[in-house]
């Protein structure tokens, strides 16, 4: 590949330095919650929360959807975004139907047909 150009992998968002200069806001926040203390506080006043870091509009309207595709569309890094997963009540099952389109339980089944 050329420098300069970037990869495509349709349905799939890259997190290249673009995104991880869009996802900085984000991306800190999450960071911020391996303090117990900034996830209760995050809990108690979401907006505010969100507001303290700078998040965009569209950061903000990806949190209030709890959707990791639009968290990652709108420049999360996986990795931090399991920090705010968690604070959702949101597993591993969860975030992978989510990116698959399916339901929890449809994610689950395909899961386990696959390990047999």
């Amino acid at each position: 590949m050329q420098a300069g150009t970037s990869r495509q992998i349709p349905g799939t968002t890259l997190f290249d330095g673009a995104q991880a200069i869009k996802g900085y806001a984000l991306n800190k926040m999450c960071y911020s919650f391996n303090s117990a203390a900034n996830r209760e506080e995050f809990k108690r006043n979401e907006d505010a929360y969100c507001a303290r870091y700078g998040l965009s509009a569209e950061q903000r309207e990806a949190v209030r959807h709890r959707n990791v595709l639009e968290l990652i569309a709108a420049g999360g890094n996986v990795y931090y975004l399991a920090k705010l997963a968690g604070i959702f009540g949101l597993d591993v099952q969860d975030l992978g139907a989510q990116q698959t389109g399916m339901s929890k339980d449809q994610f689950k089944a395909k899961l386990t047909a696959a390990g047999k």
